[in-house]
């Protein structure tokens, strides 16, 4: 969460010549209703099944650059459909995930004590993250341009 997925992604695809395409927004898109509604109505574990459900069609299917939400890394099977693929893990830290989050805002996930339950949620998945990473890009203090730069460094991609 407030990585910079989206931003960089698109930022990302642009540069290579391929399509971008985010799960979390295929999500929205076949429910016609917001994630943290989902969360709200339907509960965790429902919309972890239409996170997993959404990851496994796009990567089957698209061949550009692709975001996933932050808890997609949860599902086993995901992970393994991740492995040997250049996966990107953009990291921040927890000051700069707030201030870019901001703490108004509808993620249900952080709903109370924002700062605290992000620092458990990146506790209890930065492992899967790093896990599954071909590299790992420090977003903090950075611009999009900068951070979709670092990426294409790091991963040894040429812009066209």
């Amino acid at each position: 969460m407030g990585s910079g997925k989206s931003t960089v992604g698109g930022l990302l695809a642009e540069r290579l010549g391929v399509p971008y395409r985010d799960t979390d927004a295929d999500i929205v898109a076949a429910q016609r209703r917001e994630i943290s509604d989902i969360f709200v109505d339907a509960g965790e574990p429902y919309f972890r099944e239409l996170e997993r459900q959404a990851v496994r069609a796009a990567l089957a299917e698209h061949p550009g650059v692709l975001a996933l939400g932050g808890g997609a890394i949860l599902d086993d099977s995901t992970r393994e459909l991740l492995a040997g693929l250049p996966v990107v893990y953009l990291s921040l830290d927890v000051e700069e995930a707030v201030r870019r989050v901001g703490l108004n805002q509808a993620r249900p996930l952080l709903a109370v004590n924002p700062r605290r339950q992000w620092r458990e949620l990146m506790d209890a998945r930065r492992h899967l993250y790093t896990e599954v990473a071909r590299v790992v890009v420090a977003t903090d203090d950075r611009t999009p341009e900068e951070v979709a730069q670092a990426v294409l460094d790091a991963l040894e991609l040429k812009d066209v």
